[in-house]
């Protein structure tokens, strides 16, 4: 049987990659697809490096793809897929595998992953390769109402989250992931509060909710009511289960999409 042959993804072009990264997700859970736009935009926000990300080929053919993000000694598995012809003989963990050697040769100490609660195959092989489970997160989807919400500087409502946080965000959530959108246009707003702020992102009227905290409720249910006036959807993306928002969202009767562990490997 012809072996693995595995290179850096910076071999395939942004648009070759979406590609592979839409045909490796083909019959997922949550099948999603990327064009070459969107996939330059989660290289650049959650510093996907093609360099240290990994392509698998079987006799030339691209057959996988595993991104990998780092920053500092944190890294962060973006996405790891194998195309459907070639699933179920062992692919996915030799690629696995030979991403988390690519994380360690690259001085990253703590490894990051998500994986949906449903996918048994993919967490039972995070578990065999020594992943913890940290906690678990939900996407929660909100129906906009779509006003003359305004926005408030990002700095300044990015200044009272960073005061007033009382844990670690997940990788899309965190802070150099704002950072890094700061870049691009359009660039994250703020929402403040007397005591609560939020940061959205507004592209085609959509949102996407990236911090949100408060100091009771009240201050969380009048942001969220803010937010929804931003646009005609609201998409808050991996939010802790045990988050105070959480249970304000489900008054607003917006609804859990997807339930994920959060996993990491300590190298």
């Amino acid at each position: 049987m012809t072996s693995l042959a595995l290179e850096p993804a910076s071999t395939l072009s942004t648009a070759e990659r979406a590609a592979l990264f839409t045909a490796g997700y083909e019959g997922y859970l949550l099948p999603f697809a990327l064009d070459e736009a969107a996939l330059a935009l989660m290289e650049h926000a959650f510093d996907l490096e093609p360099e240290a990300s990994l392509v698998a080929r079987l006799d030339g053919q691209a057959v996988g793809l595993a991104n990998l993000g780092l920053r500092g000694v944190d890294g962060w598995v973006g996405g790891i897929g194998i195309v459907p012809a070639h699933r179920g003989r062992g692919h996915g963990e030799t690629l696995m595998r030979a991403l988390v050697d690519a994380a360690r040769e690259r001085g990253i100490r703590q490894l990051w992953l998500e994986v949906i609660l449903e996918n048994t195959a993919a967490v039972k092989l995070y578990e065999k390769l020594g992943f913890a489970h940290v906690r678990e997160l939900e996407v929660w989807s909100l129906p906009g109402d779509p006003g003359s919400t305004k926005v408030d500087p990002a700095g300044e409502a990015h200044t009272w989250l960073r005061e007033h946080s009382t844990g670690r965000e997940p990788w899309q959530r965190a802070d150099e992931t704002v950072a890094r959108l700061g870049d691009l246009d359009p660039a994250p707003a703020g929402l403040l509060a007397e005591n609560g702020a939020a940061l959205v992102r507004v592209s085609a009227g959509r949102v996407t909710l990236l911090q949100l905290a408060g100091e009771d409720d009240a201050a969380v249910h009048s942001l969220l009511e803010r937010v929804r006036g931003l646009g005609e959807s609201v998409l808050l993306l991996n939010l802790p289960a045990d988050d105070p928002a959480a249970p304000v969202l489900g008054e607003l009767e917006a609804t859990v999409v997807v339930r994920q562990y959060e996993m990491l490997l300590e190298l």
